[in-house]
């Protein structure tokens, strides 16, 4: 045997300029861990396969061309090749390059890796034998961050693509402030506010920036169309699909709002449809798997009451909430919510939300290694007193049940904050902290 020629003419072509540097930077990096494998997964359409190409780009800057290559296998002319092929690809790598062998690190992108069948048997190979350093990135249909380690073995560390922060959108733009909110004048503020409120209802995922509103409507129902069919009815052999497709689009339409496998299921059979109870409880996992929905558990120590108590479940862009809800309501909260919560996830932290003995209830409680708790509550309008009241009580209530927590409230833009007095609250606009460098949240 011997090399497949299409992946012969991709390694001849793999060291030509890379793509990558004219594109948004992201702010995702990989883990500073040496001899691992770095496995880059997310979202569908979320920029995984330019987040490799800007990589590449940073490790061009550095070394010579022929230390870091690119590969995508993602090509209908590589169907069935296999994991030996691999091997012929590393080999026929260092007959080009001899003098690189064992004595330079090199840098290989393996996108779409997940179409090899046994690749991970390749990766542990070559790290244990080559100078090499290695990242693949793969459909969330086929790699899911648990598997990454099981099939490496611990040698895998996976870094999570999700659509644009808002700082990213502004980066996109060319608008990111340069200087911390504090020192913002009226103007940039304003303009700010502007794109924030865009952000809420267009979302950050890439190939929607500057669409109409209804070319990013028929583009996000097509990305969710992907997950559902591919990630889900592929990878899982599902064949209740139109309880699958009714589930999502509750999911979708309801943000922020507590589901249960049980009422899920007994609203599914009011529907028409006959889903098996664990059914509906695989179905929630697999969408989770896919990164199109988060689920925040209650915060208590008891694993039963966690797993008893509803979730709340939350779309990963809040685009995905114009795209699938036919109220033609703003939902300006429900959005400002799951930006609130899509941002913890990207920051690390351990996630949960908290009811009181007294049924108050707070948004987050959030926990992150090396700086506590902290209690999140998020709201869009504050100017009925009656309102402003009811969120801070909830706070200060939860704050008696986790004592040394901070208190945080985030509203939707700068002119509440002349309305509230509480001490003990940290207020702020969410797009303020968004923006805010970790020392000075």
């Amino acid at each position: 045997m011997s090399l497949h020629p299409v992946l012969a003419e991709k390694l001849s072509s793999a060291l030509e300029p890379g793509h990558g540097a004219s594109l948004t930077r992201r702010d995702a990096e990989l883990p500073a861990v040496p001899g691992k494998v770095h496995a880059v997964i997310g979202l569908r359409r979320a920029g995984k396969t330019t987040f490799l190409r800007q990589l590449l780009a940073t490790r061009r800057r550095s070394l010579p061309p022929e230390q870091s290559l690119y590969l995508s296998f993602d090509d209908d002319r590589l169907a069935g090749v296999d994991v030996a092929q691999l091997g012929f690809l590393l080999e026929e790598y260092y007959r080009r390059y001899p003098a690189l062998r064992g004595r330079q690190t090199v840098h290989w992108f393996l996108d779409e890796i997940q179409f090899v069948p046994g690749w991970e048997r390749f990766v542990r190979r070559a790290l244990d034998t080559e100078a090499v350093d290695i990242v693949v990135s793969g459909s969330s249909a086929r790699m899911l961050s648990r598997e990454v380690h099981t099939s490496l073995r611990g040698r895998g560390m996976a870094t999570v693509i999700r659509p644009f922060s808002f700082r990213e959108f502004l980066r996109h733009r060319g608008e990111e402030p340069k200087k911390a909110p504090r020192l913002w004048r009226a103007a940039e503020r304003s303009s700010i506010e502007k794109r924030f409120r865009e952000y809420l209802s267009q979302g950050g995922f890439p190939e929607a920036q500057g669409l109409t509103t209804s070319l990013q409507i028929e583009l996000l129902q097509s990305y969710v169309d992907a997950v559902l069919f591919r990630d889900v009815v592929e990878r899982y052999a599902v064949s209740q699909v139109a309880a699958l497709r009714w589930l999502i689009r509750q999911c979708l339409r309801n943000p922020a709002s507590s589901f249960s496998a049980h009422r899920l299921y007994h609203d599914l059979k009011a529907q028409g449809h006959s889903v098996a109870k664990d059914a509906v409880h695989a179905m929630l996992g697999h969408l989770m798997d896919a990164f199109l929905i988060s689920a925040v558990p209650l915060a208590t120590e008891s694993e039963r009451k966690r797993n008893s108590n509803p979730r709340k479940l939350y779309p990963a862009d809040p685009g995905f909430i114009k795209a699938f809800d036919s109220s033609g309501r703003a939902n300006v909260g429900h959005a400002l919510e799951t930006v609130v919560l899509n941002e913890l996830e990207r920051r690390g932290a351990d996630i949960t939300y908290v009811k009181t003995g007294d049924g108050w209830e707070v948004d987050f409680l959030a926990r992150q290694r090396g700086s506590g708790e902290t209690l999140i509550q998020v709201c869009a309008d504050v100017s009925s007193p009656a309102t402003l009241e009811r969120e801070l009580r909830a706070l200060r209530e939860a704050a008696q049940d986790h004592p040394g927590a901070a208190q945080r409230l985030l509203v939707l833009d700068r002119d509440a904050l002349t309305r509230i007095k509480a001490s003990m609250v940290q207020v702020k606009p969410v797009y303020e902290w968004l923006l805010a460098a970790p020392d000075e949240e």
